[in-house]
């Protein structure tokens, strides 16, 4: 591997290769940090059990239900009512105990950990300009620009997150986790676009930027910071696993490993607004904010990825589902999901393979929308079942 080249290069992501021999294991494959599992371990008791609907419609077409979930690798898909299994399978690598990547899903963990670093005076306001906590390069995205603005992708940096054009501003930052990059100088080099607060434009920098305010502000790693404030408490069963560059920074936009399970406690967490078991593990007010759009730049509709505006709307590291509802999802490429529906008292942990995620940014081959008419046909079959 050359020093310049992304570690992720040998699996040829973005290239319509099956990955799904390489997501149950990539913390194997590249630097990563462990998280232990809890050692007082929450196991989610067992709801009556509910099969899928066999089809639901997407953009006044029926989609076959188990068509969909081939065609996509499904690696897993757990669905809880009232925080009880009623749907639990597991297909090609994936299993109960497999560690499969998250990628941006670790975007909303690293949200949850900004709230709590907020709670215990770590950080002493998100309306504080990130660059009093980070290293920033003079003139730089980052340099003055509020904490709350980056937790809203709003950060007014420079970016194209296009997967299916090598030379975009993801890939690059995929090429910084190798020998010779560094994560923390990707941040502090990154350059301004527009004014922030203005544009909400989907960037993982603007993650990797939190996740550098977490070390900074904590003075722990984001692996250590996690442990002790949401892997312990949420009764986490497994093992898990940040990937790292080659400094041992955490790849905090895209490299928490987690099981199916331990991914839906997060889900879990928010539904219940960051309680657990009467302890407030995340504050309630953190989670109030995290899942609405309280500026009009980040209402459904108006957030841009790779110069095109997505129906959805935009929280603190959350994506907001359109339709007016109060359901949203953290969001990692290749489909992996972590969807929830308060009205419905359903939570949903979707991971995949996708082969075809990136070759280009068109729903042909994402299947972003027809993911969320999925979850919402899944959601609104298992309340009406129970």
């Amino acid at each position: 591997m050359s020093e310049t080249m992304s570690p992720f290069a040998s699996v040829g992501l973005f290239t319509g290769a099956p990955q799904h021999e390489h997501f149950d294991r990539l913390y194997r494959m590249l630097p990563s940090s462990r998280l232990a599992a809890s050692s007082v371990p929450h196991r989610f008791p067992d709801g009556n059990p509910v099969d899928l609907p066999p089809s639901f419609d997407f953009a006044g077409t029926t989609v076959d239900t188990e068509e969909f979930l081939h065609v996509t690798d499904t690696a897993a898909l757990l669905v809880l009512r009232d925080g009880a299994v009623v749907h639990e399978q597991y297909r090609l690598t994936g299993g109960p105990d497999v560690q499969w990547i998250s990628f941006s899903v670790a975007k909303s963990f690293v949200s949850a950990l900004v709230g709590i670093a907020v709670q215990h005076g770590h950080i002493r306001s998100i309306d504080d300009p990130i660059s009093d906590y980070i290293d920033t390069d003079p003139g730089s995205a980052y340099e003055g620009v509020r904490i709350k603005d980056v937790l809203q992708m709003s950060s007014g940096a420079r970016w194209n997150e296009d997967y299916s054009d090598p030379a975009s501003d993801v890939v690059r930052l995929g090429e910084a986790l190798a020998p010779g990059g560094g994560l923390d100088r990707f941040v502090a080099s990154a350059a301004p676009d527009v004014a922030p607060g203005t544009v909400c434009q989907y960037n993982s920098t603007d993650t990797q930027a939190l996740g550098a305010l977490l070390v900074r502000a904590t003075g722990r790693s984001i692996t250590d910071f996690m442990q002790e404030h949401l892997y312990e408490p949420l009764g986490m069963e497994s093992d898990g696993y940040w990937l790292l560059d080659a400094a041992g920074r955490e790849m905090a936009f895209g490299g928490v490993n987690l099981t199916a399970r331990d991914f839906a406690k997060l889900g879990e967490l928010y539904r219940l607004g960051g309680a657990r078991n009467g302890t407030q593990v995340v504050p309630a007010e953190w989670v109030a904010a995290s899942i609405v759009p309280d500026a009009p730049h980040l209402e459904w509709g108006r957030p841009v990825i790779a110069g095109e505006n997505l129906p959805d709307g935009y929280g603190y590291q959350w994506w907001l589902i359109p339709g007016g509802l109060d359901q949203y999802s953290a969001i990692g490429v290749y489909n992996q999901w972590v969807f929830v529906s308060p009205r419905h008292g359903v939570t949903i942990v979707k991971l995949s393979a996708t082969r075809t995620y990136g070759t280009t940014m068109g729903e042909e081959t994402s299947y972003s929308g027809t993911h969320e008419a999925f979850l919402q046909a899944v959601a609104t079959h298992v309340a009406a079942t129970g």
